[in-house]
């Protein structure tokens, strides 16, 4: 069967529709950025390049501290398979390298060989895989400026872990000369066309390169540092928070970054001068910054592009960084749950990154309060201005939707709209222009109008991009019995709806305030229990002027793995001060 083929002028009509949404997300882009992004339209990446004929020489022998252990999402599945991001496969060999059914993001993660450190894969087998992908792997996708940069990681951990290496001369001296191609294909191909988390992580596996081996050109490596630290402040806030929003990109690039510590502390004489001043000064506020994004079971919100696994655990995180001594150890306490006390201040604002936590002895809600971030890159953003997550008792009952897939389509799309947060839908439209799988075009105005950790209020707004006359005005507040929402819309809309996701094993029990024989929307009040049947027992007030029923929706709270979740889903015309109160009933 031939495809049809499109004519000239049907193209040109795609593109000629499809132009002011481009304008739209071009608009945002940096100078270097953009002129970078032609560049790779006519160029492509950088081709691999050879570091020279001499063989490096290992400068680093071990770490200062022991390295963590790859991310959750990574396994060994007995005899020889292994699994990533819930999906299981067998190294391949020869050009199946460069095959990949799983999509792009797989792929990456497949050639970053994170899944080689794992404790219980000999010696013997890591050696087989990493000399099979030398020989057969010279281009192609594993030469991507993101999976080289992160392998470089891994490859550093193999060799200054003792055991990690059969006693193979020949391996070692391979996997060297191979390390040092790599680094120099990287520091030529760095993602200035991206920006953000793929920047940062490029530079960081250039000079973790330096710092590691003796080679030809490890001093300009090393020498990156100075645009590493200008990256920094420009991507970390002030209050600690990455500018992409995603508490999981965060936590992945905190390791990185206390691995590029780690290997400062070993060997400080071979650390660029500023490095290690520069990194001590930034990360324990990236480690603060992180526990006031996770809830009282220990784990992230699932903001943005967020899942669980694919990073390490910020309990994991801190006691890393205890061991570079940044930071303090956290307080050995326990809640009332038996399970592990909240780890960061109560209420707080993290102003810059837009976020506003809010917390009693007992409930603790996220609020994400920011549009989609930074300008020129907003990729892993999603439609969840005003969205927010509750959890009592360390139990999760409010949840977002998190990330099964990087992949253009229907799971794509979905965990990036607004129906898929706690929040509302003015009209049935987008918060934001999202489009492809990491695009966005027309951005909402959000604001921050209150906020007073005493009294546990924050309120914020949220005018969405197609209706900028429309104006969504939320106020949350956290007391000790009792969370409270309420919202009002300003201006022209049609249809309301406020959805409520639950988090996945709530049980809900609906009753309408409208008596027998009532027309029209009413509130009502639902029944659940935060986390199994033992868990405290909570009252939902809903508010009146919504019609209220229970859906069930899909979540995505590790990549490939789908759950389902109780939704509370309520359909109105006006909203004026509707009140949603979660009432403890225990």
């Amino acid at each position: 069967m031939t495809r049809p083929v499109r004519s000239r002028g049907g193209r040109l009509r795609q593109l000629l529709r499809r132009a002011p949404t481009l304008l739209r997300t071009v608009r945002h882009l940096r100078a270097r950025q953009a002129l970078a992004q032609i560049h790779h339209a006519l160029f492509g990446l950088a081709r691999p390049r050879s570091a020279g004929p001499a063989t490096p020489r290992l400068a680093i022998p071990a770490p200062a501290t022991p390295w963590l252990p790859p991310p959750a999402h990574v396994k060994a599945l007995p005899p020889d398979r292994f699994e990533l991001l819930a999906t299981a496969f067998e190294p391949p060999s020869g050009e199946g390298w460069s095959r990949s059914s799983h999509g792009p993001l797989f792929a990456y993660h497949l050639h970053q060989q994170e899944y080689l450190r794992l404790p219980d894969v000999p010696p013997a087998r890591r050696a087989a895989v990493i000399a099979d992908w030398i020989a057969s792997h010279r281009a192609g996708i594993g030469w991507d400026p993101h999976p080289t940069g992160l392998r470089l990681l891994a490859w550093g951990k193999l060799f200054t872990t003792a055991g990690g290496l059969p006693d193979d001369p020949a391996l070692r001296e391979a996997m060297l000369r191979s390390f040092a191609d790599q680094a120099a294909t990287l520091a030529h191909g760095l993602e200035f066309r991206l920006q953000a988390n793929h920047l940062l992580s490029n530079l960081i596996g250039v000079v973790y390169a330096g710092l590691l081996v003796d080679a030809p050109a490890a001093e300009a490596w090393r020498s990156r540092a100075t645009l590493l630290l200008d990256e920094l402040a420009r991507q970390v806030h002030p209050d600690g928070g990455h500018e992409e929003r995603s508490p999981m990109y965060h936590a992945s690039l905190l390791e990185a970054l206390l691995d590029l510590l780690n290997l400062c502390r070993a060997a400080p004489a071979r650390a660029p001068y500023g490095l290690e001043a520069g990194l001590v000064r930034v990360l324990p506020r990236m480690v603060d910054a992180l526990e006031r994004l996770s809830h009282g079971d220990g784990r992230i919100a699932l903001f943005a592009d967020s899942a669980f696994d694919l990073a390490a655990e910020p309990a994991a995180l801190r006691d890393y960084a205890v061991r570079l001594g940044l930071v303090e150890p956290a307080a050995p306490a326990r809640d009332r749950s038996g399970l592990p006390a909240l780890t960061a201040p109560g209420s707080a604002r993290l102003s810059d990154t837009g976020y506003v936590r809010l917390a009693s002895p007992r409930w603790l809600l996220i609020a994400s309060v920011a549009g989609p971030a930074p300008a020129h890159q907003p990729g892993h953003a999603h439609c969840d201005a005003l969205a927010f997550e509750l959890s009592l008792d360390g139990r999760r009952l409010v949840t977002d939707t998190g990330v099964r897939e990087y992949v253009p389509g229907p799971w794509r799309t979905h965990a990036r709209a607004t129906a898929s947060h706690a929040t509302l839908q003015i009209d049935d439209e987008e918060q934001a222009e999202i489009w492809a799988a990491h695009r966005v075009g027309g951005r909402p105005a959000v604001v921050v109008t209150a906020f007073d950790a005493a009294l546990g209020v924050a309120e914020a707004t949220c005018r969405g991009w197609s209706r900028p006359d429309t104006l969504h005005r939320r106020r949350f507040r956290v007391g000790g019995r009792e969370v409270e929402i309420v919202d009002s819309v300003e201006g022209p809309a049609r249809r309301i709806t406020s959805r409520l996701p639950l988090a996945p094993g709530v049980t809900v029990e609906l009753r309408s305030t409208a008596g027998p024989g009532t027309d029209g929307p009413a509130g009502g009040f639902a029944r659940c229990r935060a986390g199994d049947v033992g868990g405290p027992a909570i009252e939902i007030e809903l508010p009146t002027g919504f019609a209220w029923r229970v859906e069930t929706a899909a979540c995505h709270p590790s990549f490939g793995r789908t759950l389902e979740r109780p939704v509370l889903v309520g359909v109105g015309r006006a909203c004026i001060d509707a009140r949603t109160i979660f009432r403890l009933l225990d």
